[in-house]
């Protein structure tokens, strides 16, 4: 079964040059492409993934975050922007941002972000998880407020930062994939996050694994 795209990207030579690659993969199928966020929340097509930019006529890539996730809740959405800063990043993966992935990456490393994600994980490339991680270095000696996660949740979140999907966080903990989802479920609600990217950042900040 084909991963499905939809691309949001208001640069056309970029936005038909990400067509031609992830066409060339028989594992993938590109549903459609975008300039604006505006014309790609018309477009009543759901994808697996959305590849999002941050700066979009009008309403931003980050803007549009919460429409998309109303909208069709299953979406993925991993950005693929320029932007490097801890603003850019933090707002993205605040609103709910599956992945965060500069447009400098390589082409194959982008498709494995995209099938990451697919798979349930958080794709950040190395660059930009390095830039999360630099962002709380200064709060190194804060003590981490306390949690209800429960010693599996703990566990669980421990491997979500290290990129596990849920099928392997399944496997490693002999557990079944539901469990997993489900223990997810509760973390995010205790988290108060929206997706695995959101919860590997607070995870990160207050030193809760």
């Amino acid at each position: 079964m084909k991963i499905t795209i939809g691309i949001v990207e208001d640069h056309s030579e970029f936005r038909q040059s990400l067509v031609f690659l992830i066409s060339s993969f028989t594992d993938y199928q590109v549903l459609w492409a975008m300039g604006s966020a505006e014309e790609a929340l018309d477009n009543q097509e759901p994808a697996d993934i959305i590849l999002l930019d941050i700066n979009l006529p009008e309403l931003s890539g980050v803007e549009a975050i919460p429409f998309f996730k109303e909208k069709f809740p299953a979406q993925k959405i991993i950005m693929l922007t320029i932007q490097d800063d801890e603003e850019s990043i933090l707002s993205a993966i605040k609103a709910g941002a599956d992945g965060y992935i500069l447009k400098k990456t390589s082409p194959q490393k982008i498709l494995e972000a995209i099938h990451q994600v697919y798979e349930g994980g958080a794709a950040l490339t190395p660059m930009v998880a390095k830039q999360v991680l630099a962002m709380f270095q200064p709060q190194k000696a804060i003590v981490a407020p306390p949690t209800n996660l429960t010693p599996r949740e703990k566990e669980i979140l421990n491997l979500i930062t290290q990129g596990m999907t849920n099928v392997a966080i399944a496997e490693t903990l002999l557990i079944r994939q539901k469990t997993v989802r489900n223990h997810v479920k509760n973390i995010y609600e205790k988290l108060q996050v929206h997706s695995k990217a959101h919860a590997v950042a607070k995870a990160l900040k207050e030193k809760i694994v």
